[in-house]
This record gives structure tokens, sequence and C-alpha cells, in this order.
């Protein structure tokens, strides 16, 4: 699929139909996530693939925006390999991790397969439920699986502000 196409198709799902995402769509999506960029490429994120219904359980327990999608990834990162910047002050875990995340979510699309980004969780709540190391942290949640029949994009969706509201030539 044209990149520009994919953009505009991707939207977040809200309904699925519970139909399984095939093992090739995922193998594509998961390694999108393995080539994304990282801050010197570190690669510190680890993506944790939720499908059983023990784990999809615990994932019910954490949030309700599973939305019945029979696949969540679950994106987390290495808290001691992340690339400090000059200063101190921040470093690069939560943003390589949402440019992984970001990835995934195209992928899917790419790939004919519904996604929506959660962060509606707390994030330490999820690492203890899934007995995830202590040197992780958890992003995000992304929900994979295929549009219900009457599953569609949320009124606001098309929304967009127009760039010179989002964008500034210094």
């Amino acid at each position: 699929m044209d990149f520009a196409q994919v953009i505009k198709d991707r939207y977040s799902c809200k309904k699925y139909d519970g139909k399984p995402v095939t093992a090739e769509q995922l193998s594509s999506i998961l390694e999108a996530g393995r080539l994304a960029p990282t801050a010197k490429n570190l690669q510190e994120q680890h993506i944790y693939v939720v499908q059983s219904v023990e784990g999809l359980a615990k994932i019910d327990k954490l949030t309700p925006c599973r939305y019945g999608a029979p696949t969540v990834l679950v994106v987390a990162f290495n808290k001691d390999s992340v690339f400090t910047y000059p200063g101190g002050k921040h470093s690069s875990g939560a943003e390589d991790a949402a440019i992984v995340a970001t990835h995934l979510m195209l992928a899917a699309t790419n790939a004919a397969v519904d996604s929506c980004w959660i962060n509606f969780f707390d994030p330490e709540a999820a690492a203890k439920a899934l007995g995830l190391p202590e040197n992780e942290e958890v992003l995000m949640l992304l929900d994979l699986g295929h549009a219900a029949e009457d599953g569609k994009p949320l009124p606001n969706h098309s929304s967009r502000k127009a760039l010179t509201e989002t964008v500034s030539y210094l």
C-alpha cells in the first residue's frame, strides 16, 4: 500500500470482530517495529505479544480499551539502556518506544490489520501484572485485530487543524 494511503486509512479501531491476526501479518508488523530508529541505535524496546486467554484477561483488568482485540502488543523499553541527553534531564526511552509503536501501528494498517493505541492504563500496574522485568517500563498497548462490521472511525477522526496552526517557520 502507498505510504500516504496508509496514513490516511489508519484510525483508532474501537470494535473488533475477534478474527485473529495471521502469523504472517503479525510477523510483518513486528518486523517494522524492529526496524524503527532509536537513539544511538540502542534498540532498548521490547515488544510483548499478548494473545492467550489468560494474557488478554490481564489486559482487560488493566484497561477497558481492548475493545475485543484478539492481539495486544505491549511496548516497553529497558530503562537501563537509554541515551541520556546533554543536560541530564531527558532520556530516549519513551521517545524511542513511541517511534517503535508508531512503526507497529502504521505497519498494521499496511498489513490490513486494524489497531488502537492505548494509553488508558497504569504502566507500573501493567508491568507488574504481566511479570515484566523491573528494568522495563511500559509505554503503551497496541490493540490489533480486524474491525467489526459496524466498526468505524470516531466522528472527529478526520478533523485536523490547518498546517498554519501547527507549523511555524523560523
